[in-house]
């Protein structure tokens, strides 16, 4: 067995739909049931995968993915890939720019992944599970002062171990190691479960969308719909196992994996496009993967 995590870090609004609805948001984004927490279910990210790999022309993608849907009872793929779990939402603040939002359950899920692939350098950071619901967690470097998300106002807390979550957090953002610390250690902010879990819930953007008649050049009537998505600079992550190829058992569990991590994403500048609108610029992630030691 082979291991991987690949960070995800939107560059462009990404819309992962789970269909119509009956609600307010006609096209929500899809979350974890029992959070309610955004993610991209590993189906989805799977299939963005294997299409990248067939319109590069890689011959191995049966061997990795698996046959087409009218061949899948023959055997099955050889990489099993999880939901893109979320680490770091993007929240307005009028306190500056914007924030970078986890929280104590998001981050300790993450050290549990992190761990269950054998990945090196383990994140050693600590975070207290009991944050006062108007408090938040910051660099150490930072002074305390009052913060704005979105319509909270919390106290912020300077803290050394934040400055530990993001050493580690920087590792999966894919940019100049420097430069993305000195970002994190600005807008880092970790809240309590409770409130990340409101946040999550209700400040992800939700668009307006028409749909314009071509002859008379105004609004088609009903066609309005809304759409929810996952800002830029959302970081998502997700875990690759290889397992020796099941088409014909000659590929081995490393083979399998190299493919995705030399051959699909290689180098510093690697994409995957990733959920629905993909015509008009969404979906696009940057790529970092960390190889585990197995």
């Amino acid at each position: 067995m082979s291991t991987a995590m690949l960070g995800l870090l939107t560059e462009t609004s990404l819309h992962a739909g789970t269909g119509q609805m009956l609600g307010v948001i006609d096209l929500p984004i899809q979350r974890e049931s029992h959070t309610s927490w955004p993610c991209v279910y590993g189906s989805a990210v799977k299939g963005a995968m294997r299409e990248l790999a067939e319109n590069k022309g890689h011959t191995w993608v049966e061997d990795v993915f698996g046959p087409d849907m009218q061949n899948g009872s023959e055997y099955a793929g050889a990489l099993a890939i999880t939901d893109a779990r979320l680490l770091l939402l993007p929240v307005r603040s009028l306190t500056g720019h914007f924030k970078w939002v986890t929280c104590p359950a998001v981050l300790q899920r993450w050290q549990a992944d992190y761990r269950r692939l054998g990945l090196p350098d383990g994140n050693d950071f600590s975070v207290s599970n009991t944050i006062d619901g108007n408090k938040a967690l910051v660099s150490k470097s930072l002074t305390e002062q009052d913060l704005f998300l979105e319509e909270f106002r919390f106290k912020t807390q300077p803290r050394e171990e934040i400055d530990k979550v993001v050493r580690s957090v920087a590792k999966l953002m894919g940019r100049e190691r420097n430069e993305i610390e000195k970002a994190l250690k600005s807008q880092l902010t970790v809240v309590n479960d409770d409130m990340f879990a409101h946040i999550a819930r209700y400040a992800t953007p939700v668009n307006a969308h028409i749909a314009i008649d071509n002859e008379t050049k105004t609004v088609k009537p009903g066609a309005l719909w809304y759409e929810e998505t996952l800002p830029p600079d959302t970081l998502l992550y997700t875990a690759l196992v290889a397992q020796t190829s099941r088409k014909d058992g000659k590929k081995k569990a490393k083979d399998v994996l190299g493919h995705i991590v030399d051959e699909l994403f290689s180098g510093d500048q690697s994409y995957l496009q990733l959920g629905g609108n993909e015509t008009v610029g969404m979906g696009w992630c940057r790529v970092k993967v960390l190889r585990g030691e197995n």
